[in-house]
């Protein structure tokens, strides 16, 4: 593969175990959800070497049996909460998050100054009633947070990282480096009052605001499932009213997100066209 993608990987996997004689893929992806993808189906039947790494070996078999499997819960959601938790300064437990599964992402968080607390498989956020303090590097450099194949930290939470650090304490450079275009988001919230330097279509500079300056409320329209996700943990933290358009974009990655979020206690609702 030119890249590690994931989708080609599971598609080349799932067309692998059936066809004949041996197939090897290399630079593959290698995320938790492949790794449960590969043991599901050895457990129907296939023969898959090299789970886990990006070297794959599948030999094909005739036919695959059913199985029982129970999915991993998405790591992008849950990091989703985390940022929603210290964005809000709420105190919120996220249950069985599979602690194995989630790599670099509770570290990610907690250098932005976000205590994490492991009780048994779940996840608990106290509320950050005093803020949060962004790590420096050891020299007193600013922090950079960056995206990478697995097992780095997943590009799908930058931009929830780069929320909450806007009400950080500190600094922190948000460098976006696996896709095009996935920060030109910033533009809405710096109209909200966040302090943010578009560096360049990869690289943002957040200022952090430390609760001293709330965001206001605005009308913003998402652009994305992750930057959408992101606005609206802006808008939940936000003064007053915000309106967000093109919603599907959230429900594409969210299910049933305001239901959820009204058993929480957010004040939300969504108006029908």
């Amino acid at each position: 593969l030119d890249e590690a993608s994931v989708t080609g990987t599971a598609n080349i996997l799932m067309a692998a175990v059936l066809a004949e004689g041996i197939t090897t893929i290399y630079n593959a992806a290698c995320e938790p959800y492949l790794q449960q993808l590969c043991s599901m189906l050895n457990r129907m039947g296939a023969k898959i070497k090299g789970i886990g790494s990006n070297l794959l070996h599948i030999e094909g078999v005739k036919i695959l049996n059913g199985t029982v499997h129970t999915v991993l819960p998405d790591m992008i959601e849950i990091g989703s909460w985390v940022g929603l938790a210290a964005m809000t300064k709420s105190e919120i437990t996220i249950k069985d998050v599979r602690w194995e599964h989630l790599g670099q992402m509770p570290n990610v968080f907690r250098k932005l100054g976000i205590t994490i607390e492991k009780k048994g498989d779940d996840i608990f956020i106290p509320a950050h009633q005093n803020g949060y303090e962004i790590q420096s590097y050891i020299d007193g450099s600013i922090l950079t947070i960056s995206d990478a194949p697995w097992p780095g930290f997943t590009p799908d939470l930058l931009s929830i990282v780069l929320v909450v650090a806007t009400q950080a304490r500190g600094s922190v450079l948000i460098h976006q480096k696996m896709f095009e275009s996935r920060l030109f988001f910033v533009d809405k919230l710096i109209d909200m009052g966040a302090k943010i330097i578009l560096c360049d279509p990869h690289r943002a500079t957040v200022i952090g605001h430390d609760f001293k300056s709330q965001l206001k409320a605005a009308t913003l329209t998402s652009p994305d499932i992750r930057a959408g996700i992101s606005l609206l943990i802006a808008a939940l933290s936000a003064k007053g009213r915000s309106i967000i358009h093109n919603i599907e974009q959230i429900d594409r990655g969210y299910e049933n997100i305001v239901p959820r979020l009204q058993k929480l206690g957010a004040k939300i609702e969504r108006i029908k066209n």
